[in-house]
């Protein structure tokens, strides 16, 4: 459903995302990991068609982005990592404007749009302008706005940033129900503990680089430790960086 070959981007003379390769499959969670500014936004935004690879290509159920954008972006919902909403719309009529977007009917829409509110706790503010949202409030439509069209790939980035306990526990759980129904999730996040508990595999990032990749049991081993896979994590983040700081003939 996600296929990248050889993903490269470069910012001047500055490579972000180098030679990126892999594919998730149909029904999978997948759960991509890495220090600040190891690339994975980047990664993200070249996914959901917001920034072009300087080299590579992706394929979003078997459409390449650049050649057949329109087509690729039918298939897939991106969640950012900042919730963006149209202050002058209501909650319930940026549902509709997304909605209309990709081309559902007014009977569909309406019934979409009813079963997210009902599922988010909604009702009290959709009917009120964004502009008076919290960033709470703001995810919540983000997330059902990504939803409702009922998408078969679903990127996110930092999706649990500034949600309640509550609300991040029913967004995890709707996640994995949709991954059993065979849709496709690719999720950036810091947060190691949801990266264990959601993922069936998980890639590790850094400086632009996947440094490792596999379940979450494959990492541990990769990090050498049966323990907690946060200490894997940070072992072989932290063996990177003292890779590249080490003097080449020592």
């Amino acid at each position: 459903m996600i296929e990248t070959e050889h993903l490269t981007k470069a910012f001047g003379e500055k490579v972000v995302v180098n030679d990126l390769t892999l594919s998730v499959a149909r029904g999978e969670f997948f759960v991509f990991l890495g220090p600040n500014g190891a690339g994975k936004t980047t990664t993200i935004r070249m996914l959901a068609g917001l920034l072009f690879p300087t080299r590579g290509t992706i394929r979003i159920c078997g459409h390449d982005t650049q050649r057949d954008g329109v087509h690729a972006k039918a298939f897939l919902s991106y969640i950012p990592d900042q919730p963006y909403l149209y202050d002058k719309l209501s909650g319930r009529e940026f549902l509709d404007f997304v909605a209309r977007v990709y081309g559902m009917g007014r009977g569909q829409r309406a019934s979409a749009i009813g079963q997210w509110i009902e599922i988010f706790e909604m009702k009290e503010y959709i009917d009120e302008l964004c502009q008076s949202y919290s960033h709470g409030m703001k995810q919540r439509v983000v997330i059902a706005s990504a939803l409702v069209h009922d998408p078969r790939v679903i990127v996110v980035d930092e999706p649990m940033v500034g949600l309640d306990p509550k609300s991040t526990r029913l967004t995890k759980d709707i996640f994995r129900e949709r991954a059993r129904q065979g849709v496709t999730i690719f999720m950036s996040t810091h947060t190691i503990s949801i990266a264990e508990e959601v993922a069936d595999r998980v890639g590790i990032i850094q400086r632009g680089t996947m440094i490792a990749y596999g379940t979450p049991a494959d990492i541990r081993r990769a990090g050498r430790t049966d323990a907690r896979f946060e200490d894997a994590f940070l072992k072989l983040t932290t063996e990177e960086n003292e890779t590249e700081k080490t003097p080449s003939g020592t």
